[in-house]
């Protein structure tokens, strides 16, 4: 017999509270309440109940749902009928939900009331009052700003028209090209157009070709056809190409007076075996006093890139690198990425550095910040170190083993912190001359990966505390100190209805997320980490833990890293790849100077476009990879493979295979033998019949059925 859900006094389901508050004022638009008279509206006499009505209160005020216009007293924020401003989330069916830029609930917009508006732009929207019992819905009355005006997608061309069949699953306009705007685009290739006008009463909007991206299934063409997809460049300007070519590569001699030379000091790089710029280096040697001297330098890119230059606002527009399977769209001209920047040996190098002094316990006990010229002696690939590590032999051996073991030091010191300990496994692609993918390998972490890594955190570390620290500032300690405008690297605590969600979840494998004793979350995440390697569904816990945690961004507003347990982080080590890293060496050395603090808000801006850019850079990577996986299975069709259920949705459930790691949908409407429901909270499928389910981590034994190259989508049926 199933538990009757409580009821209040007054008939009210307690988790239906909160719709019958909401429904009051909002039926009471311009009216004013305080926690009684809610309560008395809607019959509610216990005094518990009285008190939920009133922390419900303070909740809604708190989402910006309701104003309180003085205390205790309450008013609707957003009135049904007026207008808010909002951002258009596209489902795949044509309709849309507007995300409020204020108040808790999204507005439902059917496709027929969207008008002109596209997935991503910023919109008004009419919201309607609300109807009992059901989602807020309105229209859309103007767009305010498109988020994009470039669309990727297959022309097609008849005698008198054509038009571009966009493959965004959102975007369900085809655009209207005129013939003389074909740019030579042809029948069935893929290009890039954009939207040059839509006239009110047009169905479809108006563009012209602005790139002839090449046939379909042509590597080139799919890897730009990603690139254009998320507004992401995939060529240089030739103005910006022309200004870095004129950059001079010799080093003034008044240029190195001014710089600490560690020429002298054995340095070098360790670097992915493909990689091309090198903006990281390592020097070490022992002091007279007996302690290790470490050098973090970092290629000093702001030297070469003059602010409010062509190469200084492109750099800022891209904000990061893009990494897709095969290739690097970079953030910065090649001349200055593999050449001029990039800390090849045997060259005299520019650098901002990072050099502490350290004891043979791993402790700090001194540091220094500032430019520097440095010239490295090696450069490792990761394998290359990792054999010197493991074996004792080969070049730089002595520092090489050293790092290492201070590396190890502080990475343990830094977990017992309250750093968590993600480590996630690379998935790589042998490529073949085409592009076409032959094989996949993974790629685990080992020492010589996490030994520069470990003193890559610490020069960030280090760098954030210097200014968030007002370490420079000579006042005296009573003195009001007011921190000067920084960029960080932010990340917050985890949302604890997510922890909590995940915490349930976990112990159907019997594991325990929540904190035992003393323990902190993020101490509990690494017991759990730990505990889980080797198993089946290690990498469903790993995935559904990060999906957990906060996303970090840059900000100038300072709250730590939370996933790190660090109080001040910033990106300090990457700036030929990264904006934010080049933003923090101008920020660094104009304190240094003793500069005044600069604008919070221009810094906030830039940070905020960095974060965005950075989201879109990750969604291009992996709309890389997902193309490859299709790419590698398609010739496999009828395959049976082992996989690990990786995702459930109400259209189906992903699997992920064991031995490839690519993942595909077996679709719900393919599970026949019984009607499956959607388990949001479980993670599952059931079957209503039959009670069968299909849950996140279940191993199952599926068949390739179908590979979808212009969809990037692949789809499996469960193996009998």
């Amino acid at each position: 017999m199933s538990k009757k859900k409580k009821k209040n006094n007054k008939g009210f389901i307690k988790n239906d509270l909160l719709t019958a508050i909401k429904r009051h004022f909002e039926n009471n638009p311009n009216k004013t309440y305080n926690y009684k008279q809610v309560s008395s509206a809607l019959g509610i006499t216990r005094k518990k109940n009285r008190l939920q009505v009133e922390v419900f209160l303070l909740e809604l005020a708190k989402k910006n749902y309701l104003k309180e216009v003085s205390t205790g007293r309450f008013k609707l924020l957003t009135v049904p009928g007026t207008c808010v401003e909002g951002v258009v989330e596209m489902t795949q069916r044509g309709a849309a939900y507007i995300v409020p830029d204020e108040g808790d609930e999204d507005i439902f917009v059917a496709q027929s009331n969207l008008g002109h508006a596209l997935n991503g732009d910023r919109v008004k929207v009419l919201r309607y009052a609300r109807k009992p019992g059901r989602q807020a819905e309105g229209e859309v009355v103007e767009v305010i700003e498109r988020n994009r005006d470039h669309f990727v997608g297959i022309l097609q061309v008849s005698k008198g028209f054509a038009f571009l069949v966009a493959d965004s699953r959102v975007m369900h306009h085809d655009i209207f090209i005129p013939l003389d705007q074909l740019n030579g685009g042809k029948n069935g290739q893929k290009a890039v157009v954009q939207i040059t006008e839509w006239p009110d009463k047009a169905k479809n909007p108006i563009g012209k070709v602005v790139d002839v991206l090449g046939e379909p299934g042509e590597n080139n063409a799919e890897m730009h056809a990603i690139l254009a997809e998320f507004n992401l460049p995939y060529k240089y300007p030739e103005n910006v190409v022309a200004a870095a070519n004129k950059i001079k590569a010799s080093i003034p001699n008044s240029e190195i007076k001014k710089r600490r030379d560690f020429r002298g000091v054995t340095t070098f790089t360790i670097d992915p075996v493909d990689a091309k710029d090198f903006d990281d280096a390592l020097s070490v040697r022992k002091l007279d006093n007996g302690l290790w001297e470490v050098g973090v330098h970092i290629a000093d890119v702001t030297y070469y890139v003059n602010p409010n230059s062509i190469i200084e606002k492109e750099a800022a527009k891209r904000a990061t690198s893009v990494y897709l399977v095969d290739r690097v769209v970079p953030m910065l001209p090649e001349r200055l990425s593999n050449e001029l920047c990039s800390l090849r040996p045997d060259e005299d190098k520019l650098c901002f550095s990072v050099v502490f002094q350290i004891d043979d316990n791993a402790k700090i006990i001194d540091s220094w910040v500032g430019r520097t010229i440095i010239r490295s002696i090696r450069r490792f690939t990761y394998e290359e170190a990792q054999q010197v590590i493991e074996t004792g032999l080969g070049d730089c051996k002595m520092e090489l083993e050293v790092l290492n073991d201070l590396a190890k030091k502080l990475r343990a010191e830094r977990f017992s912190k309250g750093s968590v300990d993600f480590e996630r496994v690379e998935v790589k692609f042998e490529l073949d001359d085409d592009g076409k993918p032959l094989s996949v390998t993974f790629k685990e972490p080992k020492d010589a990966n996490k030994l520069i890594e470990e003193f890559m955190l610490l020069a960030n570390k280090r760098v954030a505390e210097i200014i968030g620290k007002n370490e420079l500032d000579k006042a005296p300690s009573h003195h009001n100190k007011t921190a000067k405008t920084f960029v960080y690297r932010i990340h917050d605590e985890p949302d604890p209805e997510k922890f909590e969600t995940f915490s349930r979840f976990v112990r159907k494998f019997g594991l325990e997320a929540k904190p035992k004793g003393q323990e902190t979350i993020s101490h509990s995440l690494n017991r759990l980490l730990d505990k889980v390697q080797g198993q089946k569904h290690q990498n469903i816990v790993e995935t559904l833990a990060i999906r957990t945690m906060s996303k970090a961004v840059y900000s100038t507003h300072n709250i730590g890293h939370y996933g790190l347990g660090f109080k001040y982080y910033t990106h300090f080590t990457s700036p030929i790849r990264r904006y934010p890293d080049m933003m923090v060496h101008r920020l660094l050395q104009r304190y240094l100077e003793g500069g005044r603090s600069v604008s919070a808000q221009k810094y906030e801006e830039l940070c905020d476009h960095s974060s965005k850019m950075e989201i879109r850079a990750a969604d291009a990577e992996r709309a890389s990879i997902k193309y490859k996986q299709v790419e590698f299975l398609q010739d496999k069709i009828g395959e049976v493979f082992d996989g690990v259920i990786s995702g459930v949705t109400e259209w189906g459930i992903y699997v992920e295979l064991i031995e490839n790691k690519c993942e595909g949908m077996v679709p719900i409407r393919d599970l026949d033998d019984d009607f499956y429901q959607f388990d949001e909270e479980n993670y599952c499928l059931v079957g209503r019949y039959k009670n069968r389910k299909y849950q996140l981590g279940d191993v199952v034994r599926v068949q390739v059925a179908r590979a979808n190259l212009e969809r990037r989508q692949l789809d499996f049926a469960l193996a009998t």
